[in-house]
């Protein structure tokens, strides 16, 4: 009891009082006299423990030794010290309770009755349950994202010939000449994207009172996002009467411009509209003398000569700032494709200065001081020191009150621009900084992803947990490989499968060389016996001049070259349509890379194959990467031994000695 009453007031006693002041003073000094008595007395209690034990013992003869027998001795009095000890501690202790018990003020008792007996037990502190990772993935998403609509990869609508559009919201003009050019159905983004886009009744081209609603699509790549765009471009411009800036696409790389000006002619083709490109390709007088009338004379809404200007962004900002006449108060789309990459870059901050051009900017009026003291001060203007961000004067947004314009139906509406932005990629971000960022105009979402449109819960979550869907028509493969290995296991990967029409992406512009180069010395000793040709094998990169990517491309989709090996300078958005084998020597850095790469081949409904050669200290990485994305299962591992290896070894071997050759006479 008395223990137990000590356990509990000792927490509560802040310093020592008195009473316990004392009992350790005298603790400490009788463990002092203890020492010193234990000492003294170990002669003392050897010959009381020895007469005792003479006394006790039988009249026989003892065979004891005396070293065992004083061991005996030292131990029993050593215990019976102990037990002195422990009787003395707890008189004292008994006597420091009472004592500490009668110290306590007696209104200090009665408030806590239960402190001298126990205190109260409270239960650990513990942490909460961590969030599920599908809740940490929902905050602070869109919540036009939620309210998405959803697609079925496998939606397909027929082009009918004649008056009925069926359904296509498409012109009989239009509709023809996709069957010229071998289009017979419209693919899922396309069905769900055009009845949005063109409304079933006309309106004028432009509506300042009521604008239209922004878009964001994503879809699989291959799955025909780029006449998702070009068609409703087309349709709704085709009516237009003066050529002004209408519809400007944005694209990251020269190439993919060029593809998209291709599809853009082709199907506008008696539409009498006009189509440019911005792209760094040429001088920036000869792109100038391109795309205004006449950039000398300051012309009231600016000059255009082209309906559609397809652009990268550097070279958009180049002319927004350094060209006259140059306006986009005009544009009725705004197209960003490829817009995940895009809004990852910042292009001198190409975003922010051409949403600036799209609206009015009302100039800021300044008080002029007076020259002299008859003269009062005068509210003149200040300029922008971009003329082109200033309203000019013609554009839909700033003109007065006409009958070809919506009239407002209330005397508080007010005009805002019409421009209609359009986002599409394969990934499109759901980053809720870079979405702000665009200033859209209550989005409409269009997700091509699942085969049950149903379950959009769940579907969310693929999306924002980044689960990227796939063509269906995709077989995908990994090998694991030894570095040393990995240029034969190529070689071997290439004659065992018969892979041709491939495209091959390598980490780098000087890996892409050196592979080139030990295929061809490889190809060489393989078919110096052999009566089959070489495979062709060429390189497509960035060092390149434009000139020549533009022929080796045009020797590639005319299969002229067998294998393209490349970076990732063309694995967003190229369609080449008899791609069939799509092979990422070098293992992609994320996931995002990987779905462009692949989504080179299986595009529109055709067949391919997607191959990743993984070294053995990236398997790990890559198969976690696959995991994530909730695709590892999707994607079979092929084992190539060193049996199948051994008959190409000697070709190998020989094509290394004619590599190192090169490069040391280069050195």
């Amino acid at each position: 009891m008395s223990g137990t009453a000590s356990a509990n007031v000792a927490p509560i006693t802040k310093e020592k009082t008195k009473s316990k002041q004392r009992y350790l003073k005298r603790k400490k000094e009788r463990r002092k006299i203890r020492t010193k008595s234990s000492l003294k007395s170990k002669g003392d209690d050897k010959d009381e423990s020895e007469d005792e034990e003479m006394e006790d013992a039988p009249k026989s003869i003892s065979l004891t030794l005396p070293e065992e027998r004083n061991g005996l001795i030292q131990e029993k009095t050593l215990q019976r010290s102990k037990k002195r000890s422990r009787e003395e501690d707890q008189e004292d202790e008994d006597v420091l309770m009472a004592t500490e018990e009668r110290d306590i003020s007696p209104s200090r008792r009665s408030q806590s009755p239960e402190l001298v007996s126990a205190l109260p037990s409270f239960p650990l502190p513990a942490l909460p349950n961590a969030p599920s990772k599908s809740d940490l993935a929902l905050q602070g998403l869109d919540q036009a994202l939620i309210g998405a609509e959803w697609v079925s990869p496998t939606t397909v609508l027929p082009i009918p010939i004649g008056k009925d559009d069926g359904g296509t919201r498409l012109s009989e003009r239009t509709r023809m000449r996709l069957r010229d050019i071998g289009i017979t159905e419209l693919f899922a983004v396309q069905t769900a994207l055009l009845p949005f886009l063109l409304p079933s009744q006309q309106h004028s081209l432009y509506l300042p009172y009521s604008p239209p609603r922004d878009v964001c699509v994503s879809a699989p790549t291959g799955s025909g996002k780029t006449l998702a765009y070009v068609l409703p471009i087309i349709e709704t411009l085709s009516s237009r009467v003066v050529t002004r800036l209408r519809a400007l696409i944005v694209l990251p790389t020269r190439d993919l411009v060029a593809q998209v000006r291709e599809t853009i002619e082709v199907l506008s083709k008696g539409t009498k509209l006009k189509v440019g490109t911005a792209t760094g390709q040429h001088s920036f007088a000869h792109e100038q003398s391109q795309l205004v009338q006449d950039k000398n004379i300051d012309l009231l809404g600016g000059s255009s000569k082209v309906d559609i200007l397809i652009c990268t962004p550097g070279r958009l900002i180049d002319h927004l700032v350094g060209t006259p006449n140059f306006s986009l108060q005009h544009l009725r789309f705004l197209v960003v494709d490829e817009a995940d990459r895009l809004l990852a870059q910042s292009f001198q901050g190409w975003l922010a200065q051409v949403l600036a051009a799209t609206r009015v900017r009302p100039t800021t009026l300044v008080a002029q001081q007076p020259q002299s003291e008859s003269e009062q001060n005068v509210m003149v203007p200040q300029l922008h020191p971009l003329d082109s961000l200033l309203p000019d004067g013609l554009s839909p947004t700033v003109l007065g009150n006409l009958t070809s314009y919506s009239m407002p139906s209330f005397f508080t509406e007010h005009r805002s621009t019409s421009c209609q932005k359009l986002l599409f990629s394969a990934t499109l971000t759901r980053d809720p900084g870079k979405i702000s960022t665009l200033e859209l105009r209550n989005p409409k979402y269009f997700i091509v992803q699942g085969s049950d449109a149903n379950h959009t819960e769940s579907n969310l979550l693929d999306v924002v947990t980044e689960k990227f869907s796939m063509p269906a028509t995709l077989n995908e493969h990994m090998i694991v490989s030894d570095p040393s290995e990995k240029p034969l296991v190529f070689f071997h990967l290439v004659h065992t499968q018969n892979i041709t029409n491939a495209l091959v992406f390598t980490k780098s512009t000087e890996s892409t060389i050196r592979l080139v180069r030990l295929f061809e010395f490889f190809e060489a000793k393989r078919t110096d016996n052999e009566s089959s040709a070489p495979l062709v094998l060429r390189a497509y990169s960035s060092d390149l001049p434009s000139q020549e990517r533009k022929s080796i491309l045009e020797q590639f989709k005319e299969q002229k070259i067998n294998i393209l090996v490349c970076s990732d300078l063309i694995s967003r958005g190229i369609d080449i349509s008899h791609v069939s084998h799509v092979v990422s020597y070098d293992v992609p850095v994320d996931m995002r890379k990987y779905v462009h790469r692949v989504g080179r081949t299986a595009r529109a409904g055709r067949t391919g194959d997607a191959w990743t050669l993984v070294e053995q200290q990236e398997a790990r990485y890559f198969k976690q990467m696959l995991k994530n994305a909730g695709h590892l299962e999707l994607v079979k591992r092929v084992r190539i031994n060193a049996k199948d290896l051994a008959p190409l070894l000697p070709h190998y071997e020989a094509a290394l000695n004619n590599l190192k050759e090169v490069y040391t006479r280069q050195s």
